[in-house]
């Protein structure tokens, strides 16, 4: 860990994503996707039990070892039970549309902070890359005869907030954004996709698809999306959260029925001003 106390370790548990953990900032930052999307400092071997959560043959070693266990699932590899209320802060960086259990994800996050502590995402969202998705389909009902997913599915807006609530979390915010970014073609939008590590990780997936599917997609996204210029849009929504653990300190909403002032009285506010100023 070093001699100031901050180091930076691997945890994987069952069905928890990867966490990458500065301990002497009490700081967490989640990342859901691969090892080599995130890669931390390069740990020192130098102390007595240090291992690297990178080591193949450890884990193939710990992965035997582990199947001869009587539950097998409670030797995942650096497998460790965090106490809780322990963070301060919890930021996730776009991953989260990698997990599967998105209420189980959410309820571990709240259980690592302290109280008053702040959790604050962003994921992609339901509209992400619906051009690529609805083209994808047409082609595939028209060459094939029917379609399966060639795009991840998403959490709707109108989810989040629900999950965050019965996670435990209060004080919420839930904000969205899109942007979108031109490519020359439906071909270039997947070789980006591809160069992300953001490809399709449905089970289900189709394992290939036909080169004449491929063109017809093409073809389709250029007529139902393309722009003026030749180029077709890849759109990205975004969904930004905040939620806070709750803490005696924090402001409280008021109860029902105790407004001192109408609505209808804030509507008469710049009526009152203009005969002001005259």
């Amino acid at each position: 860990m070093g001699a100031a106390g901050v180091g930076t370790r691997a945890l994987r548990g069952p069905g928890r994503p990867l966490l990458w953990v500065r301990w002497g900032r009490r700081l967490w930052v989640l990342s859901g996707g691969s090892a080599a999307a995130a890669s931390p400092p390069a740990a020192s071997s130098s102390g007595s039990g240090a291992l690297s959560p990178f080591d193949r043959g450890l884990k193939r070693k710990q992965k035997n070892w582990a199947a001869l266990q009587a539950e097998p699932a409670k030797c995942d590899y650096l497998r460790e039970e965090v106490g809780g209320r322990i963070a301060d802060r919890v930021f996730d960086i776009p991953s989260l549309h990698w997990v599967n259990d998105l209420p189980r994800a959410f309820k571990e996050i709240h259980q690592v902070l302290k109280p008053d502590g702040v959790f604050i995402g962003a994921m992609f969202g339901g509209d992400t890359l619906y051009e690529l998705r609805c083209s994808l389909q047409l082609a595939e009902l028209e060459r094939e005869g029917g379609f399966s997913p060639h795009v991840s599915p998403f959490t709707a807006v109108s989810d989040l907030g629900h999950l965050l609530s019965r996670a435990g979390f209060n004080t919420l915010t839930v904000d969205t954004d899109e942007i979108q970014v031109n490519y020359p073609g439906l071909f270039e939008v997947m070789e980006d996709l591809q160069g992300m590590g953001e490809s399709n990780c449905s089970w289900n997936r189709k394992p290939l698809l036909h080169r004449d599917t491929m063109l017809a997609a093409a073809a389709i996204y250029q007529e139902m999306y393309g722009n003026s210029d030749g180029s077709v849009p890849a759109t990205f929504q975004i969904y930004y959260m905040i939620g806070w653990k709750f803490h005696e300190s924090q402001a409280r909403p008021a109860q029902r029925g105790s407004a001192t002032v109408s609505f209808g009285d804030l509507a008469k506010i710049n009526g009152l001003i203009s005969r002001g100023k005259k």
